[in-house]
């Protein structure tokens, strides 16, 4: 298989992890939290399941097959990912989509690189030094963008900084976004494993999460390509669980429950199609990423 052909699926994964705020950008007259847990409900719960049934026909029989302890490590690990998720929407809330975006995905990139190869030991290869040079540079670019964001705050006034991000906080935008980023990072230990804390050698293991699904897919004869397929339903899951939680405790506080009531109907349905548009697209990078990174493993493996 041609490696440019992973590297065009990731560019198509990085395309709709760069617009899916888009579509939400036009939802009316709804609190935050509200049109939040909409675009949850696509981007967590409908669209994986969904793309998990069209990719892979042997579903059921995958996660039959997959140790229990696999499966509750795909939504521990999501759940976390789910905080990082939940605050990178915070983020952009408070930055804007561009400083937020690029902060907290250069902070999630590093980690979710870095911390795999620390734990196995693996550093000290030239692979490792490698990575260590990518993820310096990773993180001199965050530094440029916090800093030239800091620059643009100071000479902005205070109206003006209300008309380009309604809700505009620097300070507590960085904070957030570092959260976001950092955390955002556990999507990747739930796809392929923390293997430096426990490997495929084992019979199962809960830190192997969504290693274990992908060998269960193996066994099963599943497309190589969609060996992630059917561990998004359970990561996605557990990133659900923890943004349904926080945005339920918002919806109380801020009474924004009312929201359905407050705007007419066809607002309500253009506020749900813009929502569900924004999750899809949201969701869809981690698809393709997913196949970008599974076709990589199988030019690897031909080599």
């Amino acid at each position: 298989m041609n490696p440019l052909f992973g590297v065009l699926l990731m560019a198509v994964g990085s395309a709709c992890a760069a617009s899916f705020y888009v579509p939400i950008r036009k939802v009316k007259q709804w609190s935050w939290e509200t049109y939040w847990i909409i675009q949850g409900v696509a981007s967590w719960i409908v669209v994986p399941l969904i793309f998990a049934l069209l990719t892979v026909p042997q579903l059921g029989a995958v996660i039959h097959a997959t140790p229990t302890e696999g499966l509750l490590g795909c939504i521990f690990w999501g759940a976390l990912w789910g905080v990082g998720g939940l605050t990178f929407g915070l983020s952009m809330r408070f930055l804007g989509v561009a400083l937020g975006q690029s902060i907290a995905l250069g902070f999630c990139g590093a980690f979710g690189t870095l911390i795999p190869p620390m734990l196995g030991g693996n550093l000290n290869t030239p692979e490792g030094i490698l990575i260590l040079v990518g993820v310096a540079i990773s993180i001199a670019g965050i530094a440029i963008v916090g800093y030239a964001g800091s620059l643009k705050s100071q000479s902005m006034s205070e109206e003006d900084k209300k008309k380009a991000v309604k809700e505009f906080a620097l300070k507590k935008g960085l904070l957030i976004a570092v959260v976001a980023g950092v955390m955002s990072a556990c999507m990747n230990y739930g796809i392929d494993g923390l293997h430096g804390i426990a490997g495929l050698t084992k019979d199962s293991g809960f830190f192997d999460a969504g290693a274990l699904i992908q060998k269960s897919a193996e066994a099963q004869g599943v497309n190589k390509m969609f060996y992630t397929s059917p561990v998004f339903i359970f990561v996605m899951f557990g990133g659900f669980l923890t943004n349904f939680v926080y945005c339920f405790y918002l919806s109380i506080k801020n009474k924004s429950y009312t929201d359905f009531k407050t705007v007419t109907g066809n607002v309500i349905l253009m506020n749900v199609l813009f929502s569900f548009l924004g999750g899809t697209l949201w969701f869809l990078q981690f698809f393709f990423f997913g196949m970008g990174f599974s076709t990589r493993k199988i030019v690897l493996t031909k080599k």
